[in-house]
């Protein structure tokens, strides 16, 4: 069988564990070629008081013709942070010209959390992220972003599972036909994943909330779910073994008093996706 290939867009940060440089060595780990389309270089991602910022917008256009010119074709693309408007319309150019030999497209529809939107993100960036999900088939936001999405306030974060189905069910008529919403608050100690396919019973992976939030976490779980779909797996065991395996990087990080900026030591357990 031939291997497979996946485009991942979003940003390459060289410090800090986040983005390309967490999901490029996940999806090799999985046996998967990994084939980047950058967004922007930083040298640390912006948690951190000095980085480098290389804007990769207008290289964007160019870097992906190379890749129509020599007719590559991808099993899957996925989609992390946007920096701009224009960043989106790139995407949905991409996703239009490679989308009929992938067998999904994965959105994470990074915006913001808390109950609040990311402050480089304007309403006009916020409107062309309900226009990208369109063309997903697997989305993975936070409640935050499952509330934005669908222009529904945050109330506090107190949602039951009736009406986050109810929220699913509007957001899956749109697109997507499978949706994770990540790290929804259960109680002090515990943290819900949100599993809704279409036609399907939802389902719920509960792990323990172990320290505080750390960068690049949901580009582990939205790289795993992507490796572990295109390699047969269901959507529910996809995020379940995506939730785990984030859960065991946290807690080794805590152990070993890992600053929560310097993101999840995700490298300690590669061996296990394999």
């Amino acid at each position: 069988m031939p291997q497979k290939k996946i485009a991942l867009i979003n940003d390459y940060t060289g410090f800090g564990r986040c983005s390309i440089a967490v999901m490029a060595p996940i999806i090799s780990a999985m046996k998967i070629q990994a084939v980047t389309v950058p967004t922007a270089i930083l040298s640390a991602h912006t948690q951190f008081p000095e980085y480098f910022f290389d804007d990769y917008t207008s290289k964007m256009n160019a870097y992906i013709q190379t890749y129509k010119d020599i007719g590559l074709t991808f099993d899957a693309i996925a989609t992390g942070f946007l920096g701009s408007e224009q960043q989106t319309d790139i995407v949905i150019d991409f996703i239009k010209t490679f989308k009929k030999d992938a067998e999904f497209v994965l959105v994470d529809p990074v915006m913001g959390d808390y109950g609040k939107i990311y402050k480089t993100y304007t309403p006009e960036m916020c409107r062309k992220m309900k226009e990208l999900v369109c063309y997903a088939d697997i989305i993975t936001p936070n409640l935050t972003e499952l509330c934005n999405l669908l222009d529904v306030s945050y109330n506090e974060g107190r949602f039951s599972t009736d009406e986050l189905l109810q929220m699913c069910r509007v957001l899956s008529a749109k697109g997507p036909e499978h949706i994770v919403v990540t790290g929804v608050p259960f109680s002090s100690r515990q943290i819900m994943n949100y599993i809704y396919s279409r036609n399907e019973e939802p389902r719920i992976v509960m792990v323990d909330r172990i320290g505080g939030d750390r960068s690049g976490t949901g580009d582990v779980i939205s790289s795993i779910i992507a490796g572990m779909t295109m390699n047969g797996f269901g959507f529910y065991e996809s995020v379940k073994k995506a939730a785990e395996y984030a859960s065991k990087c946290i807690k080794y990080c805590e152990e070993n008093e890992v600053p929560t900026h310097w993101g999840l030591c995700f490298e300690m357990y590669l061996g296990e996706l394999v």
